[in-house]
């Protein structure tokens, strides 16, 4: 079967995401697609197969090195890209994914360049900071947040605070969440509107992701609420970086990015 290696929310390969993407005929054992996404070794792989449903034209799952997860952006970015740039998709229309966690995602190519995701947002619910967190990203958090899928999301003095930070990455995973979300409104004059970094905690296994998709249903609302604006634009401030064009629609929120190609072969095993 056919597999392909894509770089998520980025213009250039190289940058951005990298997610595996595995096209199915058929149903396949989960057993099975944990053990190529462990192979792929990259933090998503989706797995999408087509259905002859009304509701729904493909199914779709995502699997980190370890689990499966419930909802993951860049690899449904990398998925829809895949089904397009191969042909098994008809272009310049949406495509509709049912999820097994997050109800039917739909991806549909946008004006200005790049697909657009329709997501469920996810606005974080102020807590009580967690005992060792400011400790372990290694700065003061000014806000703290939960979301529904289990980040803790960090407001943090200014977008230099976010781009240098340098956190204690085992103490980051033993704090109780999915992972941490560090974020600050970006620098005047600059080409976005908020940064973010994003820290793998007890969830998901420890490190930085590239570029989260799943932050930004997050970030989203966050940051509307904070600036006045619905539709805004995010960059992930990591070694590979990539920009999100957020629009938050009321209890949804559509992720708009480019993805490219690096790799498309096929699956033997």
């Amino acid at each position: 079967m056919r597999m392909l290696v894509v770089d998520a929310f980025t213009e250039r390969p190289f940058a951005g995401n990298p997610a595996g993407v595995c096209l199915l005929d058929g149903p396949a054992d989960p057993v099975w697609m944990q053990r190529v996404a462990a192979e792929m070794k990259h933090s998503e792989t989706a797995f999408v197969r087509p259905l002859t449903g009304p509701d729904a034209d493909f199914e779709l799952r995502w699997f980190t090195t370890l689990v499966e997860v419930g909802l993951c952006g860049h690899a449904t970015l990398a998925a829809a890209h895949a089904l397009f740039g191969t042909g098994v998709a008809e272009p310049d229309r949406p495509l509709r994914f049912r999820t097994l966690h997050s109800g039917v995602l739909t991806v549909t190519p946008a004006p200005g360049g790049g697909l657009a995701m329709d997501f469920p947002a996810c606005p974080p619910e102020e807590i009580i900071e967690p005992e060792g967190l400011s400790a372990a990203l290694g700065v003061p958090v000014a806000w703290t947040g939960r979301t529904a899928i289990g980040d803790i999301l960090a407001e943090v003095a200014d977008a230099k605070t976010v781009r240098t930070l340098t956190p204690d990455v085992a103490a980051v995973t033993a704090i109780d969440a999915r992972g941490v979300i560090v974020t600050a409104s970006a620098e005047p004059g600059a080409d976005h509107d908020f940064v973010s970094r994003f820290f793998g905690a007890g969830g998901l296994g420890d490190g930085e992701d590239p570029v989260t998709g799943s932050a930004h249903c997050a970030l989203a609302p966050f940051w509307a609420a904070r600036l006045g604006r619905d539709a805004l634009t995010g960059y992930q401030a990591s070694d590979r970086g990539g920009y999100v064009r957020t629009e938050l629609r009321g209890d949804r929120v559509v992720l708009t990015g480019g993805a490219v190609t690096v790799l498309d072969g096929t699956l033997s095993a």
